[in-house]
């Protein structure tokens, strides 16, 4: 994929994706809230499961990371609309088109990421 609407369709799709997923996560966080508010229960010490806590913990790392990425994917289309996609951002050197196929909203070379 190294025509620039091609990657610009996937950083989009991705971007739509994202969000969406993010949305959902948002939605699942708001309700652990619900039900931990609804329950006086200990769930410290549930032996049935995974905690409130844990579960509450779980889902906003997983907003986070949907977050970054989100970040990642505005990155890389300002680079697009910049006509510097495809550098890295450390070093500079250009990054394998293989690795822009498979991760299109990577920021560095596969030398920079492996620091």
């Amino acid at each position: 994929m190294t025509d620039e609407a091609g990657v610009r369709a996937a950083l989009q799709r991705d971007q739509e994706a994202t969000s969406s997923l993010r949305a959902q996560l948002r939605g699942d966080l708001e309700a652990i809230f619900a039900a931990a508010a609804d329950v006086a229960t200990d769930d410290e010490h549930d032996p049935e499961g995974a905690t409130i806590a844990y579960e509450r913990s779980r889902t906003q790392a997983l907003i986070d990371q949907a977050d970054a990425h989100l970040s990642d994917i505005t990155l890389a289309l300002q680079s697009l609309d910049a006509g510097t996609y495809g550098a890295c951002v450390r070093c500079g050197a250009p990054i394998a088109p293989a690795r822009l196929q498979a991760r299109p909203a990577v920021r560095t070379c596969i030398d920079c990421a492996a620091r």
